[in-house]
């Protein structure tokens, strides 16, 4: 799968936090029952490489990716651990690169125009408005449509599921990625139950 082809899997792509292992295949199996398959492990704490390899292994519905990619050593590691795609909370003409030649499905994160020319004069048109709601929101991604019509985006950061639906509105929305999800307090009570329910209401949106 492309990165293009990964982002319309779904509507929702949960950006998840795990802490602890042991909750990685029971948190990937919840979402997977509720209808959300594309999921975004953040790299940002130790148990991140361990958590993908795990839901790689043994949830093979879901399709697994790594968030907050931000070097060659981060794309290997991920890689290494099982991700099927990259995303990155930015962009710079290195990582570009780096993705391109290691012909890995990559998000690049964007924020300004500048950032868009960068992506796009690097062969890149699927990419990941971040922090979407301080860049701008909903005007942001009207406003780029037009100087822009072949990027889409997943915007992420600030969204919630009362916005989820007004941003899936938008011809040059594929996704939206969003914490609430995986909200810690259910993660760490183990309320499987509960984070169906809310990836149920989430499979349950349509983008445009």
């Amino acid at each position: 799968m492309n990165i293009l082809e990964i982002l319309q899997a779904g509507p929702v792509m949960p950006v998840i936090v795990i802490d602890d292992v042991s909750r990685a295949v029971p948190l990937a199996a919840a979402l997977v029952a509720g209808g959300i398959r594309v999921l975004e492990v953040t790299l940002r704490t130790p148990a991140a490489l361990a958590a993908i390899t795990a839901i790689a292994r043994d949830v093979p519905e879901a399709i697994v990716g790594a968030g907050t990619v931000l070097n060659m050593r981060d794309l290997q590691s991920a890689r290494d651990a099982g991700a099927r795609f990259g995303v990155s909370p930015g962009t710079s003409t290195e990582l570009l690169h780096i993705a391109q030649i290691a012909r890995w499905p990559f998000l690049p994160g964007v924020m300004t125009p500048s950032d868009v020319i960068t992506a796009v004069n690097s062969s890149y048109t699927a990419l990941k408005l971040f922090p979407a709601a301080q860049a701008g929101g909903i005007g942001m991604l009207k406003a780029l449509g037009g100087p822009f019509p072949q990027a889409v985006f997943c915007p992420t950061g600030g969204i919630n599921r009362n916005t989820a639906a007004d941003y899936l509105a938008l011809p040059n929305v594929a996704c939206v990625g969003g914490s609430w999800l995986a909200p810690a307090d259910l993660v760490a009570a183990r309320n499987w139950n509960a984070i169906t329910e809310l990836a149920q209401q989430a499979a349950s949106l349509h983008a445009a």
